[in-house]
Order: C-alpha cells, then structure tokens, then sequence
C-alpha cells in the first residue's frame, strides 16, 4: 500500500468515527482516485488525447434503520464534515428499511497484490508509445486493400485505488491497473458494408497482445463477412463464436443480478437449485481470479471477492447478490456490488474446428446487432452475421438475417461447448455450439 492509500484510508476511518460520533448508527465511507488516459487515432492522425484525474467520496450513512448517501471531490475537513452532518440529517426524514444497513466485516486479500491486479509499468506507458501502439494496429489494415474505412484505433490506460472504511469494522485498500487497446475497420461496397473490431484488455503491459496481431484479427473479422447473402428462414443449429457467446453470457449475468432476481424481473426468479441447462452449462463467477480484468479483493461495500459457482452442470447454484438484495432474497452475498466479476463459461472438451464440423447445416454467428433481450422472459430477438455452415464446413458469409430464441431453452439445448476459453475480458466464454435456433431470412 502506498503512503497516499495509506492517507486516504485514515481519512475514511477518520469520517467513520466523526459520523458515528455524530449520531450515525452506521456508516461506510469509501474514496477512489486514479488517472485515465485515452488515445485514439483515425487513418495515423491523433482524434482524442485526454488525460483525466479523479478523486471521489461517497458515504452511506444509517440512522435507526433510515439511509442516506453522499459524495464529494473536495477533500477539505470542514466539507466532509458537514458532508456527514447533512447525511445524517437527511437520513433521520427518510423512511425505514429492514433490508437496509452494512455487512458484517470479512477478512480480505490484503491490498490485492497477491491477486497480481496492478502492474506499476502501466503508470510509465507515456503517450507517444500509446499513439505507436494504435498506429501500429491501424496500420495493418490500412494496408490491406479489402478494407476501404478505418474506424479508429485507441490504446487506454487505467491507474486507480480504492479505500474503504466502515463503522462495522472493516477498512482496507487496494491498487489498480488495465489497459485497453482495439482496432475497428469497414468493408464492402455500397449498401453491403460491413464493420467489425477486435480489442484485448490486460492488468499487466507485458500481457497485452502485440497491436499487429490485433489489427490482423480485426481485419480478418471483417473481411470474412464480404459478399454475405440472405439464408431462409429455417430452424438449425448454431455455433456461437466467443465473442458472441460472450454477448450471450452477458445477458445471462443480467438475468442473475439480486435486483432483477428480487423484483421477479428474471426468468430465474425461483429457480434456485433447479436445472435450468443441461449438463454442459458451467459458469463462475470469480472475483479472485489471479490476474483478471474485474478481480479486487473486495466489492464496493467491503464484502470480500469469492468464487461462486453459479451453475454447475445445469443446475443453477447461485445468484449474484449484493448485501441489500441478498437479505430480500435470503442469500448470502457474493461480493457482486457492481454487478459481476470475472464471469467466465468453463471451457468444454470440444475444439472450435471439431464444434464446427459437427454441423451438417447450420451458422455460425460472429456479430449482433441490436439489444434485443427481455430478463423476464429470456427472449432474445436480434439481427445477426455469420457464416453459413455445410457439411462442417464454413462456407459463404450470411447477412440480413434475425435470431429468434429463448435464452432457458437454449441454456437447455447446448449441445458442445469448446476449449477455447480465453480469459480476456470481464465477460468470456467459449465456442458454443446450440441446437434449434431459429433463423429468419427470405422466405422459402
């Protein structure tokens, strides 16, 4: 921990005594500050150079059951005090909740080193290697001639720590890093352009992929869609590349939220212990995660990070709960204030190639367009690309054409998952293969 945590930290515990001295029957005090530096470049010219500095506090405080919160950017004693004092007040005209209040203290991984999330290389990117990385991965498909149109470039830096202070006990601090770099190009002719990006995000700078690699797998995704046709509208199987399986867990996450849950807004509501998929369906939730994009050592209200295994092998363990929704549920929290962690889909047996050759007829999705997720029902109706699948071979691209399905009756009808797993992002999941999807296109 650095001395400036270390300050920031007997801060928070500092308000925490004036609070509580001051008629607070609770309070949780916590600070964040941090620098976010962001670059972006369009055909090799800079578009966006800002670097951002943040210092924020925010306070809950409980009076007998009754809450109130607060926050500010000015640090000085008078105002934070009187920041606390009118909290308080605040709280005393406010209304009972018996949900209301703070969790009990927890030990905590201490500061996150062990969880290897801050890198101090990330501080000593300067500018002029971030506008080389992006220009380097820019470049690559400005130098292809299928691609007409670059969509920018951008390579990001986050530096940020977060103290947290509570009357119940618990205090501690923790360091964080991550970078983010992408490349987005078009192509095509006319109406039929096709867009398409990749990124990789990374704690550590030297985990993060070279920006040749990642402007070649941006051009590859884009250039594989040219030339796409309509399909008819017919029933098949569909392999879900990881990205878009990634779209798909992430309204899965949506649909375990403790918010969403208690509000009988999710398909899931009641279904706890229950078998929602079939046997294929495994999928965590992993706070501690060595390394990950999301991994702290505890969330926003100080419960520590955890592993939760939220369904294991279909049937669904665990919903994703801070300490408020979790009383209304009856469910311990799992350390998900701010929603989830490290969410991942666990890796199957099955290869991408092996997935795809399994397919007599079918597509394999690369891109959504659209929302087009309802929780409370699992529908999901989106437009999509592809590629068109025959006898396990991938084809010609596929375009114009909608999904239509039930995300309970697909977790049901998952038939390979692959081996793919690549732990890239906050979000991940591998090469998916699912049964009876319906396809919309022209008519038969």
């Amino acid at each position: 921990m650095s001395a400036k945590s270390e300050d920031r930290l007997g801060l928070a515990q500092r308000l925490v005594a004036y609070g509580t001295r001051k008629g607070a029957s609770e309070i949780e005090v916590r600070i964040a500050e941090g620098t976010e530096s962001r670059l972006s470049v369009l055909d090799q010219q800079i578009d966006q150079l800002t670097e951002s500095v943040f210092s924020d506090l925010n306070l809950r405080v409980f009076v007998d059951g009754k809450a109130a919160s607060a926050s500010s950017s000015d640090f000085s004693a008078e105002t934070l005090e009187r920041l606390v004092e009118n909290a308080i007040a605040r709280a005393r005209l406010g209304g009972q909740d018996p949900f209301g209040g703070l969790p009990e203290a927890e030990p905590t991984p201490s500061g996150g080193g062990e969880l290897g999330i801050f890198d101090p290389a990330v501080n000593e990117v300067t500018a002029e290697k971030r506008i080389a990385y992006a220009k380097a991965a820019e470049a690559v498909g400005l130098k292809d001639p299928r691609i007409k149109k670059s969509k920018g470039a951008a390579c990001n830096t986050f530096v940020w720590s977060t103290s947290l202070a509570n009357s119940k006990g618990f205090s501690g601090s923790y360091h964080r890093s991550l970078l983010n770099c992408y490349a987005g190009f078009q192509s095509g002719e006319g109406s039929n352009l096709f867009e398409d990006y990749w990124q990789d995000s990374s704690t550590h700078l030297a985990d993060l992929k070279p920006p040749e690699e990642i402007g070649r797998t941006a051009v590859e995704r884009v250039v594989r869609l040219l030339g796409g046709r309509m399909v008819e509208s017919q029933v098949v199987p569909v392999v879900f590349d990881p990205q878009m399986s990634a779209w798909l867990l992430g309204f899965l996450g949506r649909c375990l939220s403790g918010a969403v849950v208690a509000r009988r807004a999710s398909f899931l509501t009641d279904k706890l212990g229950t078998a929602v998929g079939n046997p294929l369906v495994n999928i965590v939730d992993d706070g501690l995660l060595v390394g990950g994009r999301a991994t702290v050592p505890f969330d926003g209200e100080g419960v520590p990070s955890r592993k939760t295994v939220v369904f294991d092998r279909g049937v669904l363990k665990s919903y994703l709960v801070d300490t408020y929704w979790g009383r209304k549920l009856k469910h311990p929290s799992t350390g998900s204030d701010g929603g989830t962690t490290n969410f991942y889909w666990a890796a199957g047996a099955s290869s991408p190639e092996e997935i795809v050759r399994s397919v007599d007829r079918g597509l394999y999705f690369t891109r959504f367009l659209g929302l087009g997720q309802e929780p409370t029902t699992g529908d999901i109706s989106v437009g999509a690309f592809g590629l068109w699948i025959e006898k396990g071979e991938l084809t010609f691209p596929v375009s114009e054409v909608t999904v239509s399905a039930n995300l309970g009756t697909m977790l049901k009808n998952v038939e390979m998952v692959g081996n793919d797993l690549e732990m890239r992002d906050q979000v991940c999941a591998p090469t998916i293969r699912i049964g009876g999807i319906t396809v919309g296109g022209k008519k038969a």
